[in-house]
């Protein structure tokens, strides 16, 4: 894949451009809990990356509870996280450097995430980073979210790139797996206590947060 003809950079969501994980984590434990399912803070990283209606379904499979309501009960999660999002959410380290340097770069900025447009208007009033982006895409409606490619497909489209000429940057190994098989370039950000597994050799480039990124489109374009 030549990388000297990139042409759009796009960003997941959480964990990436917002410190949302621990909001996610506290969330899923608090409703789960509530339906009398056993799990624990550790338990809630099994899912993360996953679509809000992929992460309840994973949870009834194991732990079945009494009228299962999906979309209630993803809603319930969403609502709570967004709460605490508008409350105390704060960017990630480096994401205005990384946001100014794509757009010095003239590259096209994307939004590719699991999460519902309820989260996303949230992260982006919290933030205050709208105007940095020329599309963005939720996978919510859509029949299937991450690992499947199809989010990262259509905010290529909506960007007027082919995939090969995007870069996504991802925390999760569901995302990675997506941008991956869309045929991207692709960034992984692993929280610091996944950094170390094996697994993100799938990424192309590691970067250990998001003030390592201008550095890095500067030394693929030389």
């Amino acid at each position: 894949m030549s990388h000297n003809n990139l042409s759009a950079v796009i960003f997941d969501m959480d964990g990436v451009l917002i410190d949302s994980e621990p909001s996610w984590q506290v969330a899923e434990l608090n409703v789960l809990s509530q339906l009398g399912i056993p799990i624990t803070l550790e338990d809630t990283l099994q899912t993360t990356g996953l679509r809000i209606d992929q992460v309840v379904s994973y949870w009834y499979q194991r732990h079945p509870w009494d009228n299962y309501d999906n979309t209630a009960t993803a809603t319930a999660i969403v609502e709570q996280v967004s709460i605490e999002i508008l409350r105390s959410g704060e960017a990630m380290l480096g994401v205005f450097e990384a946001l100014n340097a794509c757009k010095g770069k003239g590259l096209k900025i994307g939004l590719a995430t699991s999460s519902s447009s309820q989260l996303i208007d949230a992260v982006m009033q919290k933030l205050a980073i709208r105007p940095y982006f020329d599309a963005i895409c939720s996978a919510e409606s859509l029949a299937l979210g991450k690992p499947h490619p199809e989010v990262y497909l259509n905010c290529a489209v909506a960007l007027g790139v082919s995939p090969p000429k995007c870069l996504a940057i991802e925390d999760s190994f569901n995302g990675l797996i997506a941008a991956r098989a869309a045929n991207m370039l692709t960034i992984a950000i692993p929280a610091p206590h996944e950094a170390n597994q094996a697994r993100w050799a799938a990424a192309h480039q590691q970067l250990a947060d998001l003030s390592q990124l201008p550095d890095y489109l500067y030394r693929i374009d030389n």
